[in-house]
């Protein structure tokens, strides 16, 4: 799996989006273009898994979080940037999305949910903040952040 054939089938997701809202309206519009049965999620979801076989995808960790910037923000993706997490039974570290936030959660175990969401898409709006967590077991989750913007929260 290389970047180029990874950053492709991405650029399917975020041209179709390019322009709406980063809202709760989003999240049904990508479950319907794309929902988690279907092939682009599927095709995603593989790729993935198969770059973090290969090394470069999820090759930093800290506190049980493997995670990395695979793509930053740029026109061959309508202005988003392209992290993935790998996460398992863990709550993540604070922070903020200024210009909002896409996940696309792909459950590995079962029962797994992120910020109690189940497989597939979770909008966060423009300035909203969390402490991403992971629950019943392990998950993959690729963020697509609005301009590559994200702030996280310095500990007291």
């Amino acid at each position: 799996m290389s970047k180029t054939t990874f950053q492709a089938l991405v650029a399917q997701v975020t041209s179709s989006i390019a322009g709406l809202p980063v809202d709760g309206a989003l999240r049904d519009v990508l479950a319907a273009r794309f929902p988690p049965d279907g092939p682009l999620f599927k095709a995603i979801e593989a790729a993935c898994h198969q770059a973090v076989a290969d090394g470069w995808m999820c090759e930093r960790e800290h506190g049980g979080i493997r995670y990395g910037r695979v793509i930053e923000a740029g026109n061959d993706l309508a202005g988003f940037s392209v992290d993935v997490v790998h996460m398992t039974d863990v709550v993540g570290p604070h922070h903020r999305h200024p210009n909002g936030e896409i996940d696309m959660i792909m459950s590995i175990s079962p029962a797994a949910r992120f910020d109690d969401a189940p497989r597939g898409w979770l909008v966060y709006g423009p300035d909203s903040a969390h402490r991403p967590t992971v629950t019943g077991g392990e998950a993959l989750v690729l963020y697509l952040l609005p301009g590559g913007e994200i702030d996280f929260s310095r500990p007291k």
